[in-house]
């Protein structure tokens, strides 16, 4: 049995800024397209819906981010700002080249640290989590080897 992960879904209201924030971790930008008609609704369950969503890809093709601003129906929950140790998906972590230049690009648009820092875990990796637009939470992981 083959499995492959397609794509992680964030449902975001300001999705330039989102599309920028995702942009400057390093990821491409595939493209953009209005989602709707009777099909779509009986896939998420929310009948009629119209989404605009852009889908954003790794540099090697493996991983998409799928972001999507609804226009209908309105967005019922807001869970933006959960803790890190919050029930259910709350973030999706990025292997990144140079973490603190990462983190350069990022604060530019915004985006903080959760913690002060960036911590180092014995001789493995330097990991942090940063809030982007919208409270977005990713996780970053620079390997040290």
């Amino acid at each position: 049995m083959t499995v492959r992960m397609d794509n992680v879904g964030i449902v975001v209201e300001d999705l330039a800024a989102a599309i920028d924030f995702f942009r400057e971790i390093g990821l491409e930008l595939e493209g953009q397209t209005i989602v709707e008609g009777e099909w779509a609704g009986r896939v998420t369950g929310l009948g009629h819906q119209r989404v605009e969503i852009a889908m954003l890809r790794t540099p090697d093709g493996h991983s998409r981010i799928e972001l999507s601003r609804f226009l209908e129906p309105a967005i019922i929950a807001d869970h933006r700002n959960a803790p890190v140790n919050a029930l259910g998906y709350l973030r999706v972590m990025f292997a990144v080249d140079d973490i603190d230049a990462t983190l350069e690009r990022l604060r530019e648009n915004g985006a903080e640290l959760v913690s002060n820092d960036v911590v180092q875990y014995e001789d493995s990796y330097r990991l942090c989590y940063v809030r982007g637009p919208e409270g977005i939470l990713v996780g970053l992981a620079q390997a040290l080897s």
